[in-house]
């Protein structure tokens, strides 16, 4: 019992492990909230097409501030915000295909993200964990910033729930009743945004549409009640990031890749118990 306590206990001793830990539960609840719209309305690549679109954002923040982390933040949160937004004018006033808006956006802002980083010397070592996330580095500052617009986040998609509910679901119905659908489209693109500019220095540019779609797609398989479904992602999302930083720690592994494996191992685990379940019922079914 005692090894088991140390177990759980002793990581929980140094300041960067707690913050550590704070950070992947607030992350985790606003990316699986947000993520459910992602799922539900099949953005998953308008997600991850933002989360490299902030990497020029990145770059510029890094070569102004000449190193420093604290303006990094601010640069990626304009950068998301303008590709979000751009995206959006492409898809209503060019008249694009989604798919088509979102891979300009994010093939023309990447490969300017890349040819900005490759102008800083020993970027490799600078900027790495922006690409792979690095939640032990979380400061008392970067804490608060992701509590105050992850706050925000949960707050204005608690006062547009049904509106954003309705766009989802039946966008038609939304004209009809003559809600500003294209501004809540617009709304929920830079809510989508937020979430993965808070999200960056947990996992990073390059897994950061796992922290949106797996804990809401494996929800998804538990229920189809929006709600019930925020609340089931929410939850596994928080336990992913709370078991993948234990396995960072033991394991001496990434933080990021970590919490990102136990979430993708909770999503198998539900995908085989619901194929278990069908099966089963067939079985009692033909009995």
């Amino acid at each position: 019992m005692t090894g088991l306590l140390t177990f759980f206990i002793q990581p929980l001793s140094y300041a960067f492990m707690q913050r550590g830990m704070l950070a992947a539960i607030l992350v985790g609840v606003v990316c699986a909230v947000v993520g459910t719209y992602v799922v539900l309305r099949g953005m998953a690549f308008f997600g991850d097409a933002l989360a490299h679109a902030i990497l020029p954002g990145v770059a510029m923040g890094y070569l102004v501030g000449g190193g420093a982390r604290e303006p990094l933040f601010w640069w990626a949160l304009g950068t998301a915000v303008v590709s979000s937004i751009g995206i959006g004018m492409l898809i209503r006033a060019a008249k694009m295909r989604e798919d088509t808006a979102i891979g300009i956006v994010f093939a023309g802002m990447f490969a300017l993200g890349i040819a900005l980083i490759s102008t800083v010397r020993n970027y490799t070592a600078d900027l790495a964990h922006f690409l792979f996330g690095d939640v032990l580095a979380v400061s008392n500052a970067d804490l608060l910033l992701i509590g105050i617009f992850g706050g925000l986040i949960i707050i204005t998609i608690l006062l547009f729930y049904k509106e954003f509910l309705l766009i989802s679901f039946d966008p038609l119905l939304a004209m009809t009743l003559r809600l500003p659908v294209r501004a809540l489209d617009y709304l929920l693109f830079i809510l989508i945004a937020l979430a993965v500019v808070i999200s960056l220095q947990t996992v990073g540019v390059a897994l950061m549409v796992a922290m949106l779609v797996t804990p809401a797609a494996t929800a998804y398989l538990l229920t189809r009640r929006l709600p019930i479904m925020m609340v089931f992602a929410a939850i596994l999302a928080s336990l992913a990031g709370v078991i993948g930083l234990y396995l960072s720690y033991y394991l001496s592994i990434a933080s990021g890749a970590a919490i990102v494996l136990t979430s993708t191992l909770f999503f198998i685990l539900v995908w085989i118990g619901k194929i278990l379940r069908q099966l089963w019922k067939r079985g009692t079914a033909i009995l």
